[in-house]
């Protein structure tokens, strides 16, 4: 990622026709500084829009130490009673994509996107949106991405559901572990340790997977529950599995849940689990399934190709739920596209259109046997031998990690292309993509 790039969006100035737009209703958008006082009503503001409660000064204390890197954007109404606490919220900051070829490529992560109950339907979402989107471009950009709370409003932007997620329920009593019995060992550790284990954990496991970013510090804190505001942190316990060697490959954080009725049937909530090769990964599940007096294990933000499935004797122990995650959206199409690794050697037309004008046009895709892609600007004959996908940004994004086939889209109607198989085989990747985390 490049530190000049990241500095520049977090400290760069607000949209001015954004800003235009919300004076005409009588509001004004600015950046709000990473420090006190203005910082609190930002946060009581964030806070309201996702339905918790009044931040204390502890908690507002740990959100300001781990927001230092974010761009904080807000719309004040100066006629209200609380001019200092504002009725729009943003959260952004540059950081790295995982794109198939296990290369990374700069996006801008959106987060904290309120809106107050007794503002909306005044443009105030749409002019935060679509200015700091401008404002990602400007820079250069070309990737924007978000874990979203509403997943029908973030379309209307050129956002796609790229990686989806799964949650799981185990009966453990019933499941059995089937797996490789791995030859390393699984220790407790404290909570400090593993904190400072994971990151290079995650950074390591990251690059294998399209659709991760990296962690933030602060969620590293919030995961062990070390932030100065944790509500019950000592519920929080942590295992490491470590090789034959001695090296640290793995590290599960979970909690327990006690059943007083039937203490054979307590219960196990997995918090994060970051495996750095496939003894790990065995080590520490087959760890959360045998536990003693457990009988049922949950899991979320997990993938939607868990080798776990194959690992336990009876997979009906299991039930599943699939949903969208990770959305993302494509800002500059020649710089996403030559980011990206190609498992297959072939050429695509793309003829994008953009409801936000960034990436429209049409695009010639050639992708070589060395996994490189060449990626420029077309207007020649489809009569050529190469496939012509017809397609919005949005469908676009959702191919662009490898999570959905073309073929797939083609056939829900979504895109029109002149020969699906071949078109989807040149964006096709063998990785599943991934987001362990939301932000």
């Amino acid at each position: 990622m490049d530190d000049d790039i990241a500095s520049r969006h977090r400290d760069g100035p607000v949209d001015p026709a954004a800003a235009a737009l919300l004076a005409a209703h009588g509001l004004q958008l600015r950046v709000v500084p990473n420090d006190r006082p203005a910082f609190d009503g930002w946060l009581h503001a964030t806070a309201r829009g996702f339905l918790d409660t009044e931040r204390s000064e502890s908690n507002i204390a740990a959100s300001l130490a781990s927001t230092r890197h974010r761009r904080l954007i807000g719309v004040f109404d100066p006629g209200g009673p609380m001019p200092d606490v504002p009725v729009g919220t943003f959260a952004s900051w540059v950081t790295d994509l995982t794109v198939p070829g296990a290369r990374t490529v700069p996006m801008v992560a959106i987060s904290a996107v309120t809106v107050a109950p007794t503002h909306q339907g005044r443009g105030i979402a749409r002019a935060m949106m679509e200015g700091e989107l401008r404002h990602a471009v400007s820079l250069g950009v070309p990737m924007a991405g978000l874990t979203v709370s509403e997943s029908t409003l973030y379309g209307r932007y050129g956002f796609a559901p790229a990686v989806a997620t799964t949650s799981w329920t185990i009966d453990v009593k019933r499941a059995r572990w089937a797996g490789p019995i791995a030859s390393g060992r699984v220790d407790f550790v404290s909570r400090e340790v593993a904190r400072r284990l994971l990151p290079a954990l995650h950074d390591e496991v990251r690059l294998q997977r399209p659709g991760e970013i990296p962690i933030p510090d602060g969620h590293w804190d919030r995961f062990a529950e070390l932030n100065a505001d944790a509500e019950s942190a000592g519920r929080v316990r942590a295992v490491q599995y470590a090789d034959p060697a001695g090296r640290v490959r793995g590290v599960a954080l979970y909690t327990v849940a006690e059943n007083r009725d039937d203490f054979t049937k307590s219960r196990v909530s997995l918090s994060l689990l970051v495996a750095a090769d496939a003894e790990a990964y065995a080590g520490l599940w087959r760890h959360l399934i045998e536990l003693p007096l457990i009988g049922t294990v949950t899991a979320s933000e997990l993938s939607t190709d868990e080798p776990l499935l194959w690992m336990i004797s009876d997979q009906r122990a299991a039930q599943i739920t699939l949903a969208d995650h990770h959305y993302v959206r494509v800002l500059d199409v020649v710089t996403a596209l030559a980011a990206r690794g190609y498992d297959t050697p072939g050429a695509v037309i793309l003829e994008v259109t953009d409801p936000l004008a960034h990436s429209s046009g049409r695009w010639l895709l050639e992708a070589g046997s060395d996994g490189n892609g060449l990626v420029r600007a077309d207007d020649g004959p489809d009569a050529r031998d190469i496939p012509v996908v017809r397609l919005g940004t949005a469908e676009l994004s959702a191919v662009y990690l490898g999570g959905v086939s073309l073929s797939t889209l083609a056939a829900a109607g979504r895109v029109e292309v002149t020969d699906a198989a071949a078109a989807a085989r040149v964006l096709a990747h063998a990785a599943t993509p991934r987001l362990s985390f939301w932000y």
